[in-house]
């Protein structure tokens, strides 16, 4: 006959043992959220950008390889390689899936409806049909717009400054980027201010050369560079034929000028990939996409290339020197 004394410690060690794969169980640390990224261009032209959201994250509390994991997809400046990236993303089931342009956007608003997706600093994403209205997205994508139409007067305005009895300049843009279509605004403001816009259009490297050598035959002033990640993907290319051509040029952002282009007036993109950072922290702690208002940028940042300025003869006024955020020497 067994002791209930011997009886009653056997069963406590039974339970206890029982115990020992729930309790370590439940010790287990939580499963790392996983972010997918899909770049229209290469990591070598957007790397600081990649950096810079991902610094925000490590700010929140997401450490990649400790609690986030990343699945990069690159596009390389082919558009037609986003709808195969875009699905390969999905099929891979990330907790949240980054976009970096408007078109990248489209291809993953194609492939998913139910996946969480956050713009960076995409053109207008109402127009674009990307989301319903700022305020309200509706649906599974929000993150940072980058409405840069209502800076391009600027632009104009700022050539005219330190080139004053401008009366050409050529607009560069990409005739397959969906934000370019409405000219309409630009347009008029050149014409208040007796300036003609001579349209160039490029989407390869080689519709770059053309372009340029278009605006030494057309006596074009100056040019302006739409906002694009295929120029900002060839911005060596665009700074190299500027310098060549000896052409004043004017950007929607900073990472024209250290290549060696003249000046920029537009969203500082480092501060919004960073800020994008916030959208994906707060969808991992349960927030939906339809109930976070798209972002928008509160300023816009003037900076100037003075090298690039005394090599092409130009005098920068000295008030346009003061109200300027950066000036690269």
């Amino acid at each position: 006959m067994i002791d209930r004394r011997a009886f009653l410690m056997a069963s406590a060690a039974v339970l206890a043992l029982g115990a020992v794969p729930l309790a370590t169980r439940a010790q287990q640390p939580a499963k790392p959220a996983r972010i997918a990224w899909l770049g229209f261009s290469s990591p070598e032209a957007v790397g600081h950008l990649t950096d810079a959201f991902k610094q925000g994250l490590r700010e929140l509390g997401h450490i990649e390889g400790k609690n986030v994991l990343f699945e990069f997809r690159w596009a390389l400046g082919k558009a037609e390689r986003l709808p195969d990236l875009a699905k390969e993303l999905v099929a891979l089931k990330p907790d949240v899936i980054v976009v970096t342009t408007t078109a990248s956007a489209l291809a993953m608003q194609h492939a998913t409806t139910t996946i969480p997706i956050v713009m960076t600093s995409l053109g207008d994403p109402v127009a674009s049909g990307l989301v319903k209205s700022l305020a309200r997205p509706g649906g599974n994508i929000t993150g940072f717009a980058n409405l840069n139409v209502e800076t391009q007067p600027k632009l104009i305005e700022l050539l005219l400054t330190v080139i004053p009895g401008l009366s050409r300049v050529a607009l560069l843009r990409n005739p397959s980027n969906p934000t370019h279509g409405n000219l309409l605004n630009l347009q008029t403001v050149a014409q208040k201010m007796n300036v003609k816009l001579v349209l160039m259009e490029a989407q390869a490297p080689a519709d770059i050369e053309y372009a340029f050598a278009l605006m030494s035959r057309e006596h074009t002033g100056a040019v302006i560079v739409h906002a694009d990640s295929f120029f900002l993907q060839q911005r060596r290319q665009i700074a190299e034929l500027v310098s060549r051509n000896r052409i004043p040029s004017i950007f929607a952002s900073r990472e024209y000028l250290e290549p060696g282009c003249l000046m920029s007036y537009g969203v500082n993109l480092s501060d919004q990939f960073h800020q994008s950072a916030t959208y994906v922290d707060k969808i991992l702690k349960g927030a939906k996409p339809a109930d976070l208002p798209v972002g928008q940028p509160t300023k816009s940042e003037l900076v100037i290339n003075m090298k690039t300025a005394k090599a092409l003869g130009l005098t920068i006024p000295q008030s346009m020197l003061l109200h300027a955020d950066e000036v690269i020497q």
